[in-house]
């Protein structure tokens, strides 16, 4: 790397010029009272920001106006006395400051600041990529979806959305590990083994002589699991089980090896499924936790026991470990309510952390889990995509980290709204291959796994989606992917057809970017300009959509320029200028999709 590049590394303008701004203020305001044109006073809150509109400068700031009651005068006045107060700007990134109106301080960015932008994003091939979160260590815990079943739409838009969060907190300079949590203990596996074993023994005596429980798992993912394991093991768990009513038969020990013996044939199948599928989905999680290990490591009970011994947890008459869930929720909003005997809700007190009969609860298993990532691994956040369905848990959750002597603030839950999958206008509920409920694996046979992680994360997670099958699969401007990997390939032809013609781009070292003055340029050298700070933005509000709807900006402001511009044939010093421009908006494209891992073709 030239010095030249490593001038550019970790570059971000918009924020470097905000707070070149801020310390211009605040020397200027220290130098005032310093005079006694301002009196001696702590220097007030004020904010320093881009406005929406840059006519009137390209920072604005309310120092004056935040000022007033700290110096006891009018806004206007204190605006000119910094004004009068201001360091020399003449090495700085501003050309000039203004006052304007009640005493808003307006700054204007030097053609020099623009310039640097163009080179640093045309220079810079990591151009986006900064040290804000200073290597700080994050957990992205997402999908988790039970190894019970095939993933479903829910679990297609959480790992977009999972995968893309981690992916800018990444950008902005913090540790980032993708984690998928393997729910293989408890109830769930329990009733697993149940819905299996039934469904072996129906393969050789009919389902009327077995009938599946109304608990069970109904999916014909768990006839076929225990079609291919009656076809391996043949009827040698069938004579132990005959003659049994139903309550003696799950009671039995026949029934509970039967069970055992298919959850360790059928789990390790499903888990191997699920990372088939999101690896397809182009998914790579550096952690694959498994809950039993918890279990087998003593894990839970030393939480239940450390809860105990800080007094959050007591023993009830009956020999259960309660735990006052109330007392530490309070603070981080409603728990989860529970059903009372007349079939009203009332919010609930304490829980069960281990019941009576001395087995934990998935809860105290979810405590462990989340003590095991802040506390034994040491992440300084650990963030957690759910389903919305899941928002009564995010209370107990943070409470119980606070109750275990942990900070329920570093544990951050991304609530997801749900998926309408829409065909012609219409909602689609049912596979047509198989007639259940459409799976991550129809769906991708069906969409492109570019438009599948683009579409998935358009939207906040706040926001439901309708994901329409029809704009997924086209191949035209109606498709935002499509829309934006057009506007790349033209960049690319645009490049290629300059240097048949002889013009090759100089390189960013030689470059007048100063000559980018045509209100079309501007627009795009101020979203390259914003670039950096738009990815720590999305990481630090959790929104990487914010990142999809500014590439689609970026492409369409992209079209504008290049009809307003003439590259052929233009001034040579001008051409190279804008082929540098090209290339910087070239680059932040290429960086986007290959954050979000989308396809960047050179062609299409």
């Amino acid at each position: 790397m030239t010095d030249f590049e490593k001038t550019y590394q970790n570059y971000n303008p918009r924020a470097a010029a905000l707070a070149e701004a801020r310390a211009l203020l605040t020397e200027a305001a220290k130098a005032a009272m310093a005079d006694g044109t301002l009196p001696e006073a702590e220097l007030p809150a004020f904010i320093v920001e881009i406005p929406a509109d840059t006519k009137n400068g390209d920072i604005a700031s309310n120092l004056a106006m935040a000022g007033a009651r700290t110096w006891r005068k009018a806004p206007k006045m204190i605006a000119d006395a910094l004004l009068a107060h201001l360091p020399s700007i003449e090495h700085s990134v501003f050309a000039k400051v203004e006052v304007a109106g009640p005493g808003f301080i307006n700054l204007f960015l030097a053609p020099s600041f623009w310039a640097s932008v163009v080179l640093g994003a045309c220079s810079n091939k990591e151009y986006g990529r900064t040290d804000h979160g200073k290597g700080a260590k994050y957990n992205v815990e997402f999908v988790s979806a039970n190894p019970t079943g095939p993933m479903h739409m829910g679990n297609a838009r959480g790992g977009a959305l999972g995968d893309c969060l981690a992916a800018v907190l990444d950008w902005s300079g913090y540790d980032v590990t993708r984690e998928f949590y393997i729910n293989d203990a408890g109830n769930q596996i329990q009733k697993f083994g149940k819905s299996l074993a039934v469904r072996y023994l129906q393969q050789f005596c009919g389902e009327e002589a077995y009938p599946l429980p109304a608990e069970c798992y109904q999916g014909g993912d768990i006839k076929v699991l225990a079609g291919e394991f009656a076809e391996i093991n043949g009827d040698k768990y069938v004579a132990a089980c005959s003659g049994l009513d139903e309550e003696a038969l799950f009671a039995s020990e026949a029934f509970e090896t039967l069970k055992n013996a298919l959850v360790d044939y059928a789990l390790p199948k499903n888990i191997a499924a699920l990372k088939r599928d999101l690896g397809k989905y182009r998914i790579d999680y550096d952690v694959w936790f498994h809950e039993s290990t918890l279990h087998e490591s003593g894990a839970v009970l030393d939480v239940v026991n450390k809860l105990l011994e800080l007094g959050a947890c007591y023993k009830a008459e009956d020999g259960a470990i309660m735990y006052r869930s109330a007392q530490y929720a309070a603070k981080y909003g409603t728990v989860n309510k529970k059903k009372t005997e007349d079939g009203t809700e009332e919010e609930a007190k304490d829980e069960v952390l281990v019941r009576a009969n001395g087995i934990p609860t998935y809860f105290a298993a979810d405590i462990a889990y989340h003590y095991n990532k802040l506390a034994t691994r040491g992440f300084a956040k650990a963030i957690d995509v759910w389903g919305a369905d899941h928002h009564g848990h995010v209370a107990r959750m943070k409470g119980a980290m606070d109750a275990i002597g942990l900070n329920g603030n570093d544990l951050d839950v991304v609530l997801m709204q749900m998926v309408n999958l829409m065909r012609d206008g219409q909602p689609v509920r049912m596979s047509k291959r198989t007639g259940n409920a459409i799976t991550l694996t129809d769906l991708l046979e069906e969409v492109p796994i570019d438009s599948a992680r683009f579409l998935f994360n358009m939207h906040d997670a706040g926001s439901g989606i309708d994901f329409d099958l029809d704009q997924a699969v086209k191949t035209d401007n109606d498709n935002p992917v499509y829309y934006v990997q057009y506007a790349h390939a033209r960049i690319c032809s645009i490049l290629k057809k300059m240097e048949s013609e002889g013009v090759a781009f100089a390189g960013a070292e030689q470059v007048d970017a100063t000559l980018l003055t045509d209100p079309s340029e501007m627009d795009l050298i101020r979203m390259l300009a914003a670039f950096p700070q738009e990815i720590v933005m999305a990481a630090e509000k959790y929104d990487p959509s914010r990142i999809n709807r500014f590439v689609i900006d970026l492409a369409s402001a992209f079209h504008r320029f290049y009809g307003n511009c003439r590259i052929q044939g233009a001034d040579p010093a001008v051409q190279q200028a804008r082929l540098a421009l090209c290339i910087g908006v070239k680059n932040v494209i290429f960086n986007v999709l290959t954050m979000f891992k989308i396809n960047v073709p050179e062609k299409m």
